[in-house]
């Protein structure tokens, strides 16, 4: 993240005044780099790409963004702004304002699942990052937790999201990139499993129910019901303690 990345998202850089009259804009740039990213993925961006796309020519770009560093942070906000525009702000209890944490960010990383593979522990905090935290803030503003606590709650609905979007994804590329369906995978790997099993070696994975793997099992339906049984003991206790 570079000063010119929070320039660019906030409005407050300035153009050129030298050379010719630019042709194309920054939403445009963005755009184009965004499909590339979800047509053939994060490795497929560069300037170079994005100005054959918009038809122009690389150097034409630099006139708006200096690398592909801050096109990345210009990406980012952008995609950010797809939750927002999917969820608008309304009024919700923090449990339902969980739900919409969690199935607004598992369907962000469908849609860009290039997104995995970006490092977002330093990303620029541009306007619709901003106010996507602070439509969060707002619907869980009910539990009376901390401050840090609040972001905690943030952070694990988050990171439980990522890990099922995580696991979704890759699951679905690992058949298109192998030609070898799921069911063809484990089915490749049955004898050996069948063997390990009545070795004696894995008791406890040898008494698991047949159906102990199946497909159909909603492990993010699951997932977030335990995270919100869990919070709201948290809440319950922090509220019987009040004076």
């Amino acid at each position: 993240m570079t000063r010119s990345s929070l320039e660019l998202l906030w409005g407050t850089g300035e153009r050129p005044s030298r050379g010719p009259k630019p042709g194309i804009g920054l939403d445009r740039i963005v755009t184009a780099a965004v499909e590339v990213a979800d047509a053939e993925g994060l490795d497929a961006v560069s300037m170079r790409r994005v100005a054959t796309e918009l038809g122009v020519g690389t150097m034409s770009l630099y006139r708006y963004v200096p690398g592909k560093a801050e096109l990345l942070d210009l990406m980012l906000d952008r995609v950010q702004a797809e939750s927002l525009a999917a969820e608008p702000p309304r009024e919700v209890d923090w449990r339902e304002a969980i739900g919409i944490l969690a199935r607004s960010y598992r369907a962000l990383f469908h849609a860009h699942p290039w997104l995995l593979k970006v490092n977002e522990a330093r990303s620029a905090l541009g306007p619709s990052t901003l106010r996507g935290l602070e439509l969060c803030l707002t619907g869980l503003k009910g539990m009376g937790l901390t401050d840090p606590e609040t972001i905690s709650v943030i952070i694990t609905v988050q990171s439980f999201a990522t890990g099922i979007a995580r696991m979704e994804i890759q699951t679905v590329e690992a058949a298109k990139e192998t030609g070898v369906s799921h069911e063809e995978f484990w089915e490749g790997q049955r004898p050996y499993l069948e063997r390990a099993m009545t070795s004696g070696e894995f008791p406890h994975m040898a008494a698991l129910a047949e159906d102990t793997f199946r497909t159909d099992f909603d492990h993010f339906a699951f997932g977030l019901a335990r995270l919100l049984d869990g919070f709201e003991a948290l809440v319950k206790s922090r509220a019987a303690r009040q004076p």
